[in-house]
């Protein structure tokens, strides 16, 4: 680990960083956005401790980034001088590559139910669209998505694993939370999506690059932080002639541009082989320059295998100036949903 003090906030993947706990060492602080995330890097300051702050989504609550970028700006500038934001602990393209590699470690014969906390509607339906992914690069003939908090719920994700003939039913998360077994006859939970060493691996490895930028670029990370709720939900929209809601949002007209499924790598979540495209939306100006959010959802029953392709570029998100906060207006503690 990077020297300094590291902060991890979480959201409502994690019931407010709470199912985090077990997993992070003793040097990582684990807090809730908002205030309480204002007053532990304000006292680490006081102490003189250089402090980076990672966002601990799975790649579900971009808003959680976003909240944390205007929390620091928040901060005096002598705060603000020895705070760094690092990159979202995971994205939706690592999510599919972690649940792919727990996938793997499920017999073929049962059935796996994908669950997360319900979030806002785009984030639900980005679960399907995930929980697609992990079925068409895997061998389980099933994948199902179950909403805690939301409709289906875990206990009927399973009736309907059963209804369509399954007899045992996994329980995959796709956050931080475990749920609980709804129907022990008939389900077994998959365990956590990822071991307490792979967390240490990938988190060691976004403050280690958020320190690297700010020593060579003197990038705090704040700018990238404040634009990751632009490209999602009501600001990227998905048909044409639909309007977008929000500065710099844009919308999607006819076209092709494919999106490939992400790679798994078990040490720091990155990117492994390639396989065919799966989801398809409109055309940009410059695909070379534009960030991508959670795509638009899909079924995650059974379907057709999308056709072959090359494999899509890598974008990169345009930072965007810092814009003063006032410093009695924080976000407010986002309760999990």
């Amino acid at each position: 680990m990077s020297p300094g003090e590291v902060v991890a906030v979480g959201g409502h993947e994690s019931d407010g960083g709470r199912a985090l706990r077990g997993l992070l060492g003793p040097r990582v602080s684990c807090v809730s956005g908002g205030r309480e995330l204002f007053r532990r890097v304000s006292a680490l300051r006081a102490r003189g401790e250089p402090v980076c702050v990672v966002p601990m989504t799975l790649g579900r609550d971009p808003e959680l980034v976003a909240d944390a970028a205007r929390t620091l700006l928040a901060l005096s500038a002598e705060d603000r001088a020895g705070t760094v934001l690092a990159e979202p602990f995971g994205t939706a393209d690592h999510l599919v590559g972690w649940l792919r590699a727990a996938a793997s470690r499920v017999a073929a014969d049962k059935a796996l139910l994908v669950t997360a906390q319900s979030g806002d509607p785009f984030v639900d339906a980005d679960l399907f669209r995930i929980a697609r992914l992990v079925r068409q690069y895997g061998r389980h003939r099933t994948v199902e998505v179950a909403l805690i908090g939301g409709d289906p719920d875990p206990a009927e994700g399973v009736r309907r694993c059963r209804a369509l003939g399954e007899r045992r039913v996994v329980l995959l998360p796709a956050a931080w939370v475990t749920p609980r077994v709804p129907d022990p006859e008939h389900c077994e939970p998959g365990g956590p999506l990822l071991a307490a060493p792979a967390v240490a691996g990938v988190l060691d490895a976004r403050v280690r690059e958020a320190w690297e930028r700010h020593d060579r670029l003197g990038d705090d990370g704040l700018s990238r932080g404040l634009r990751a709720a632009h490209d999602h939900g009501h600001a990227h929209t998905h048909g044409p002639g639909d309007h977008a809601h929000g500065p710099g949002a844009h919308t999607h007209g006819p076209g092709d541009h494919a999106h490939g499924p992400p790679h798994t790598d078990e040490s720091h979540g990155s990117h492994g082989p390639h396989g065919p495209h799966t989801h398809v939306h409109g055309t940009h100006h410059d695909p070379r320059t534009h960030p991508h959010g959670p795509d638009g959802a899909a079924a995650s029953h059974r379907g057709h295998r999308a056709p072959d392709g090359p494999p899509p570029p890598h974008h990169r998100a345009d930072a965007v100036a810092h814009r003063g906060a006032d410093p009695h207006l924080l976000p407010s503690h986002r309760s999990p949903r």
